[in-house]
């Protein structure tokens, strides 16, 4: 790796810092990233950038090499989520109800950074980099796909990103040929008995009852309706009834979420989930409104983008950089980008220090994977487009 792109990078790790905590102090939720789409925008242009809105509060921002050629991608996503921080830091949310409870505003400093480490060089390299900007990674239906439909992939050939990760070790890189993380969808289950006195349950249609063999039953899908060799999870997040502990109340509310690598399965499970609230409910005299929502596919990295990425990763980073990982059940929009187009995404270790995982309200990150993200996002494009040139 050229000893001067470590240079720039290092010369800016003061910045990375900056951006991400003034960032961290200015979380906005889904669709409502205005002051952070502005900050962007801002410091984009300033770095002669062309930039254009997508996606209501998204930013795609384009950079022309010396030459045309092939064009590669780097996002970041920019919302956060929807929880009160918590802590002493001097960069705590100023925004009650909101925080970078996630690490997005991390992605986005290093994708800036990369960004303006690339304006410095573009006499010096063939095609062009786009900067992707994406809202609403945290709440589907999402941003990305919206981005996608306006048109942020048009006339881009591979697209990388990243996921700073509070279970790997600060600078390490965790990546997975093939389904990395899963297929997600959320369901909402109204259970409809008839109320009536605790002393008199033979006048009622228990919902409690009915709910409770719900949950026992759909557990019930993963082991004995998926093949063992795919993985499948089914968790009950909410369960809601009654008013006080004499009286059998009218209705009872669930809900929860699935989570697959396999859109067959995925189907499966949905539909043995029905079928088990149905009968369940006829055989107790209830009935049952299920609310479905499927929410992002499964995020499936191209296995040749991950053996380059894993190439440009020990060639810049040192070959013992790179951890073998497991796929993860979380989900992450940006498989609808790799839908489109090859490409990669990867988890890059931020744990050092960091007691608090992803979405506690004491989460936090350790900024000294700052510039080494940065330093390898760059070293990405460089590297794809030197070979592809």
């Amino acid at each position: 790796m050229n000893p001067e792109l470590k240079e720039k990078v290092q010369d800016i790790a003061q910045q990375l810092v900056e951006w991400r905590r003034d960032f961290h102090r200015h979380p906005e939720i889904a669709f409502q990233e205005q002051r952070t789409s502005q900050v962007l925008r801002l410091a984009l242009e300033e770095m002669g950038l062309e930039v254009e809105s997508l996606a209501k509060t998204g930013l795609r921002a384009k950079l022309p090499g010396k030459t045309d050629g092939r064009c590669v991608a780097l996002r970041a996503d920019i919302d956060a989520l929807p929880v009160q921080e918590q802590g002493e830091r001097e960069y705590i949310s100023q925004n009650p109800g909101a925080a970078h409870a996630c690490g997005h505003d991390g992605h986005m400093a290093v994708v800036l950074g990369a960004a303006k480490i690339l304006t410095q060089l573009k006499d010096f390299f063939v095609g062009e980099v786009v900067f992707l900007f994406q809202p609403s990674e945290e709440r589907p239906p999402g941003g990305a796909k919206l981005m996608v439909e306006e048109g942020a992939l048009q006339g881009v050939d591979a697209i990388f990103g990243l996921h700073f990760w509070q279970s790997l070790p600060t600078g390490k890189v965790g990546m997975v040929k093939g389904p990395m993380m899963a297929q997600t969808g959320d369901f909402n289950i109204t259970v409809q008995g008839k109320g009536g006195h605790g002393s008199m349950p033979q006048q009622t249609v228990d919902p409690i009852l009915v709910a409770s063999q719900l949950v026992v039953s759909i557990q019930s899908v993963v082991s004995r309706s998926v093949d063992p060799l795919k993985p499948a999870v089914v968790s009950f997040g909410t369960i809601h009834g009654g008013t006080i502990y004499n009286i059998i109340p009218e209705q009872v509310s669930l809900s929860g979420t699935i989570r697959t690598f396999d859109s067959d399965v995925h189907a499966t499970v949905e539909r043995r989930m029905r079928e088990i609230v149905e009968n369940t409910c006829q055989a107790f005299g209830a009935t049952a409104e299920i609310e479905y929502k499927r929410g992002y596919p499964a995020l499936v990295n191209h296995p040749e983008m991950v053996d380059f990425a894993s190439e440009v990763t020990a060639k810049t980073l040192g070959e013992g950089r790179i951890m073998e990982i497991d796929p993860v059940m979380g989900g992450e929009d940006f498989a609808y980008f790799l839908q489109k187009v090859p490409g990669a995404f990867m988890f890059f270790g931020m744990g050092d220090g960091m007691a608090y995982p992803h979405h506690h309200p004491r989460f936090d990150m350790d900024e000294k994977a700052l510039p080494e993200a940065t330093l390898l996002l760059t070293a990405l494009v460089l590297e794809y487009l030197d070979k592809n040139k």
